[in-house]
């Protein structure tokens, strides 16, 4: 005898079916803005975001490959696989799905709580009483802003920068607030707690870009100081047909920017947890980022390769130390050191090296206004003085720039450098380089 199944009974269990099946969908909504009224949940089957404007970027909590931690976090919204430029909560993972993100109608900070209600990760608060409504909103550039009835910016993410440099983003010193922004990389790519090392301006002396390394934060690569025209060891920046680099120096601030030429483009930079920068482009047809910075990477580029007083050169894929001018190699301990000293005010000159990426400057001395001229006739009446180069090589080229004592991580660029001037006495003066 054959049984047959009541139809309430199959639409039962359709209906049973139907239920399970939604229950495994995730479902997604997105936000303009996060209000005192309106914070930023994290539930477990619903994918809720902070979108920017034209939706380039949003902001949620998220999990990285192969972990079960939630973070919140910035990223390029529609880039597969999800591409983080920030995040806040790197050191105060939540472990669940419990995390909402607020702001304070009041002060205008913002903190993450979990699910006691504790707050694991949270703003600096506004130096100001801000003018209600407080919102936060998302900007197309990726950054995550807290602003006022005044649309004044009351906190900002670029201000606290994670591994990546975004256009529009500064690097740098705030003088008036004593706020330093600086890259972190990443203990590991999977693992956003801070790793050992830091990209940012290094202010003393003539500003430069420097990568250091914890704990002791001495310099593991330095792109350089600014020319006029471009970062010195980033000479390639004087014609990238995509981006127009920055470097403002005034009695506000110091910062190193690039922007974009093109709105449409997608570029980053990043401090990968080797510690070294790579510069990065989104392509629309491969579906993929490309590498743009550094075309290569060879050994001249690891800070002081060759130690002091030593000029490193790449020629083809052999790298090779030597003495600057007036120096010799002392093999006992691998130096060089000078085969006659300076005679001060007694008829030194200079041997003029082309093509460089100059040394450190973090010991160096500048002026904006003497000309090159004069720079030399000042370099020599002072005897600590031992090498000098134009500050600013831009339009017809002005200013000074001196260097006393020991001359550190110099190089010879394949493309673009400029002209260095190393203090020899008269005996060893020799042609140019």
């Amino acid at each position: 005898m054959i049984e047959t199944v009541p139809k309430s009974m199959e639409s039962f269990d359709m209906l049973g079916v139907c239920v399970l099946f939604l229950s495994l969908i995730t479902m997604s909504s997105t936000l303009e803005m996060i209000t005192p009224t309106q914070p930023l949940r994290d539930p477990v089957n619903e994918n809720v975001t902070l979108v920017s404007t034209n939706g380039t970027f949003e902001a949620g909590f998220f999990s990285l490959e192969n972990s079960g931690s939630r973070y919140l976090g910035i990223w390029y919204r529609n880039i597969s696989p999800r591409t983080v430029v920030w995040v806040a909560n790197k050191e105060t993972p939540l472990q669940d799905h419990s995390g909402v993100l607020e702001v304070d109608g009041d002060e205008g900070f913002l903190s993450i709580k979990d699910g006691t209600g504790a707050k694991i990760w949270f703003s600096n608060a506004s130096s100001h009483t801000p003018r209600k409504p407080v919102a936060v909103e998302l900007l197309e550039s990726g950054n995550m802003v807290v602003k006022d009835g005044d649309n004044n910016f009351l906190w900002q993410s670029f201000d606290y920068p994670d591994d990546t440099f975004l256009p529009g983003m500064k690097l740098g010193m705030n003088f008036k607030t004593g706020h330093h922004r600086a890259l972190r990389s990443w203990k590991s790519f999977t693992d956003p707690t801070p790793g050992e090392f830091a990209f940012g301006v290094d202010t003393r002396g003539l500003p430069q870009l420097v990568i250091t390394k914890e704990p002791s934060d001495y310099i593991v690569y330095r792109p350089g100081s600014w020319n006029g025209l471009s970062i010195t060891g980033l000479p390639g920046e004087i014609t990238d047909p995509l981006i127009k680099s920055l470097f403002v120096m005034n009695e506000d601030e110091i910062f190193y920017q690039i922007q974009l030429l093109n709105s449409s483009t997608k570029l980053r930079s990043r401090l990968i947890p080797e510690g070294y920068q790579v510069r990065l482009i989104w392509s629309d047809e491969t579906k993929r980022w490309d590498t743009k910075y550094p075309g290569s990477f060879d050994e001249c580029e690891r800070y002081g390769m060759c130690g002091a007083n030593t000029i490193c050169n790449v020629s083809g894929a052999h790298q090779h130390c030597e003495c600057l001018s007036g120096f010799q190699s002392n093999f006992a301990d691998s130096t060089c050191d000078r085969t006659r000293p300076l005679g001060c005010n007694k008829g030194d000159k200079f041997q003029k090296y082309e093509g460089m990426k100059l040394p450190d400057t973090s010991s160096s001395w500048y002026d904006k206004s003497i000309s090159l001229g004069e720079c030399e006739k000042l370099c020599l009446s002072n005897c600590s003085c031992t090498a000098y180069a134009q500050l600013n090589i831009s339009v017809q080229g002005s200013g000074c720039l001196h260097w006393f004592h020991e001359i550190v991580d110099i190089r010879v660029l394949a493309q673009g450098g400029q002209d260095f001037y190393l203090r020899i006495t008269t005996s060893k003066l020799q042609g140019n380089l």
